[in-house]
């Protein structure tokens, strides 16, 4: 157990590799290269399919005979079963195994993919993205077990960069797809290829992505006596268990106030940006998405090396010895500075500035803010899976499952904010919301060895990390 007088992590001062280094070194660096890639397209997934549908909502809810209110459901409906999703699959790969998990759930989106192509309904379409969605979500947080599973502690933080990059990537470029399928196309015809892809990630992954969970490890290894098809029940809501632990809860609280601005900017971006500025191709407002994926990903690789640089650094500041909290140093650029001024500026933007040089200001907004956001994401995603390693995909998924619950409420609040209080204030409210997230990384930071020791949830030491 981790005491406030003694350090979490310490590091072996004789340079020999134990045990648990050889852990590992399984796989060469060209195979962790390809499982990162084949995982980080997973995680691309439930991101694309939430926000691959909101440009055709006008074409849907004529196709339907609905109100766009009413098919606007369909990103809250996907972000509630994101949440689902990821608890389920997570809690389940700690018994059975990642590559399992990501078996078992992607058909879900193949099927689901396929129902919603062929809804003639709200309600069947409702249904079947529910569980589109939720056959791909578990790309979320066992995406993160794997590279926690494949690198060590001082490399982590790279692999966790490029997967969230990847993440956040299909969430800005999907509108922009979605709007060519939609001006050009047929969004019926978008989601028989989410199905296509469905397909090619489960051959992928069956042919050439093996189980990464450390031997030993999972719950059904452990079994003395087990059936040749083993079922057993596992709790989803375990995972968010872990939250109980103060230090845990606050990045996740901090990483929710910073990924708002996100789903705020975005979300409603046809009806500020697009009305704001007279723009009603779709697939030019899908294509003022693509500012904010381009900050995701190029702000994902340097922020998870910037995190695994500092952690480095402070480690040989304390002479071996690692402090966990010493990650979330690499936030501040992000949260202090780039999250509250892109949006806040945004929404002042928005309000006052017309023309071209408003919609140009706009859109570097945009891509300010997709380079911030990963710069807090990153270094909380990787501590995360730094102080629970053995749990690491589940801690990930408590993160992403009340995370998704919060944004949501938030995305079901945001353009009712708009409509009576403006889109500048509402900006506003939102930056000051980023900058509180950020404070609570400062005390994070400041008290995390107290916190720690206030909750032992069976923190992660140097020997199994």
């Amino acid at each position: 157990m981790a005491t406030e007088e003694s350090p979490l992590l310490t590091s072996s001062s004789d340079g020999h590799k134990t045990s648990h280094d050889v852990v590992y070194d399984r796989f060469t660096r060209v195979q962790k290269r390809w499982i990162v890639f084949i995982v980080s397209c997973a995680g691309l997934l439930p991101k694309f399919v939430a926000a691959s549908l909101v440009p055709s909502i006008p074409q849907v809810a004529e196709e339907l005979h609905s109100t766009h209110a009413a098919v606007s459901l369909t990103v809250s409906l996907s972000t509630f079963a994101t949440a689902v999703g990821t608890l389920v699959w997570a809690a389940y790969s700690s018994f059975y195994g990642r590559r399992k998990m990501y078996l078992c759930g992607i058909p879900f989106l193949c099927v689901g993919s396929c129902g919603v192509a062929m809804a003639n309904s709200l309600w069947s379409l409702l249904f079947w993205q529910f569980v589109q969605t939720f056959g791909c979500s578990g790309g979320l947080s066992l995406g993160a077990g794997v590279i926690g599973d494949i690198y060590k502690l001082e490399e982590r933080g790279i692999g966790i960069g490029i997967f969230l990059g990847a993440m956040l990537f299909g969430f800005a470029v999907a509108p922009f797809l979605g709007g060519v399928a939609a001006q050009y196309w047929s969004w019926r015809n978008l989601h028989y290829s989410l199905a296509v892809w469905g397909l090619l990630e489960l051959l992928l992954i069956y042919v050439s992505v093996p189980e990464t969970s450390h031997p030993g490890t999972l719950g059904i290894d452990k079994l003395k006596r087990r059936r040749w098809i083993h079922i057993t029940w596992v709790n989803p809501l375990s995972c968010l268990w872990l939250l109980r632990s103060p230090n845990l809860f606050a990045v996740m609280l901090a990483s929710s106030l910073a990924l708002i601005s996100d789903y705020v900017l975005l979300v409603p971006l046809a009806y500020t940006i697009g009305v704001r500025y007279g723009i009603t191709n779709k697939a030019i407002i899908g294509a003022c998405f693509l500012p904010n994926g381009l900050g995701n990903f190029i702000g994902a690789p340097l922020a998870g090396c910037l995190s695994d640089v500092v952690i480095s650094k402070w480690q040989k500041k304390r002479k071996g010895v690692w402090s966990p909290e010493d990650r979330l140093r690499a936030t501040w650029i992000g949260g202090m500075f780039m999250v509250p001024l892109s949006i806040g500026v945004s929404g002042l933007l928005t309000a006052y500035v017309g023309g071209p040089i408003g919609l140009v200001l706009n859109l570097l907004c945009l891509f300010v803010n997709g380079i911030g956001v990963v710069f807090v994401l990153n270094p909380i995603g990787s501590y995360n899976v730094d102080v629970v390693h053995s749990r690491s995909a589940e801690i990930t998924a408590a993160n992403v499952g009340v995370r998704s619950f919060i944004l949501s409420i938030a995305t079901a609040l945001v353009v009712p904010s708009i409509e009576h209080i403006g889109v500048a204030w509402t900006d506003v409210i939102v930056a000051i919301l980023a900058l509180l997230g950020q404070g609570i990384i400062f005390l994070t930071i400041r008290y995390g060895d107290r916190m720690r020791a206030s909750v032992d949830v069976g923190f992660s030491t140097i020997e199994n990390n």
